[in-house]
């Protein structure tokens, strides 16, 4: 399904302990590619400039982080530089979307300006990148903003979108080269791969690549693997024109005290586009309303106190002072105008230290443990929502 070869360099730098990883890795050493494993995650964007690979398996958080950078040199460059990079990027976003990822042909003046910025403007960017041998970069593991895609495509990257699991060997769909791309799409099924959906449109698969069972867990087998040996994902989707479309997490849906139903991952997709927020994490469940903890970017947080003579001595007084807080709330109005008014984000807290492993508030492929961050943050989300409640009856 992909052009791979001998002639292909990977960069590795998502763990091995994740499924997808081992699995590309195990799929690129079959076709004869290289492989160059970078041992820090944080200097990611260094290797890339020192192995210049033609492909790289990554989360959408990375490239989330690319495309945060590009805004940043955008809003630092001359006007010049940011009509350039704005109409670049335009220009390829919709060359992309409406023509190539239809595989139809683009009108000859919008092609002709797709050229002319590809051996300029997007050329220098995939450059500074140190993707100017880019074959292609599959990415899955969570959702990926149409913003992050269209902005991929438009640098000239051929992302791969997919969707996996653990328990289907990684890869249960992907878009296909020469195929229809929609975006938003996760792409096709692989082959070997039955699916059918149950109840809430659940994804239920069967393959040779889907496990017969977890080790020695035989009530959790019985609760994933049904009689008939379809695995139950907890994922709900659809199919359209043979591509696979995700629309949230079951497990993961949340239902305010009002009733209505939230899918946070969503909501936390479209939060982390912003430069100034690192991670996000939605809370609602049982709750009137949606509130959100936040993890900034305490460099770029930090030049703005610097920039507004707000003074600090440190982060927990940075995260709390009314005028960042002011400028982070302007930011996530602007983000969230098209979610419906009961899943807008309300209340937010700025957190003085980020979400990690060592303290247990991530796995080891840096998915959010949510009930150890409620759990670590519980007194915070408590007076956030007592205090909403007291401003609402005063």
């Amino acid at each position: 399904m992909l052009p791979l070869s001998e002639n292909d360099i990977f960069l590795n730098f998502l763990p091995f302990t994740h499924v997808f990883e081992r699995a590309w890795s195990y799929l690129g050493l079959t076709e004869g590619a290289q492989l160059a494993i970078n041992l820090r995650p944080a200097d990611v964007l260094q290797s890339l400039q020192e192995v210049h690979p033609t492909c790289m398996s990554s989360v959408p958080r990375f490239w989330e982080k690319v495309y945060q950078a590009v805004l940043d040199k955008m809003e630092h460059g001359s006007f010049v530089e940011r009509k350039l990079i704005r109409e670049a990027l335009e220009v390829g976003g919709r060359y992309w979307e409406q023509y190539e990822s239809k595989g139809k042909p683009a009108p000859l003046g919008l092609t002709l300006k797709r050229k002319a910025f590809d051996k300029t403007i997007v050329k220098l960017l995939r450059k500074t990148l140190g993707l100017e041998r880019a074959n292609f970069f599959p990415t899955a593991g969570a959702a990926v903003s149409p913003e992050v895609e269209r902005f991929v495509h438009a640098a000239g990257i051929n992302m791969i979108v997919g969707y996996g699991l653990t328990e289907s060997t990684a890869t249960v769909s992907c878009d296909v080269p020469g195929q229809g791309v929609t975006m938003g799409s996760v792409g096709r099924l692989i082959d070997g791969i039955e699916i059918k959906f149950g109840k809430d449109n659940e994804i239920l698969l069967r393959g040779k690549t889907i496990t017969p069972g977890y080790y020695k867990k035989e009530s959790a087998t019985k609760a994933a693997i049904d009689e008939e040996g379809w695995f139950h994902t907890g994922d709900a989707g659809y199919m359209k024109n043979g591509e696979l479309f995700l629309t949230e997490r079951i497990k993961d849906l949340f239902k305010t005290s009002n009733g209505k139903y939230i899918a946070p991952q969503m909501i936390e997709s479209k939060l982390v586009i912003d430069r100034y927020i690192e991670q996000a994490v939605i809370v609602a469940n049982e709750h009137k309303f949606v509130s959100a903890l936040i993890v900034p970017d305490y460099k770029l947080l930090t030049q703005f106190a610097a920039e507004h003579q707000i003074v600090c001595n440190s982060r927990e007084e940075l995260c709390s002072h009314p005028l960042i807080n002011k400028m982070m709330w302007k930011r996530i109005e602007m983000l969230q105008q098209d979610l419906a008014h009961y899943e807008q984000v309300k209340r937010f807290i700025l957190l003085p230290a980020p979400f990690t492993m060592e303290n247990d508030e991530l796995t080891n492929t840096l998915k959010v443990k949510r009930r150890v961050v409620y759990a670590h943050y519980a007194d915070k989300i408590e007076k956030m929502y007592a205090d909403a409640e007291k401003e609402h009856q005063a």
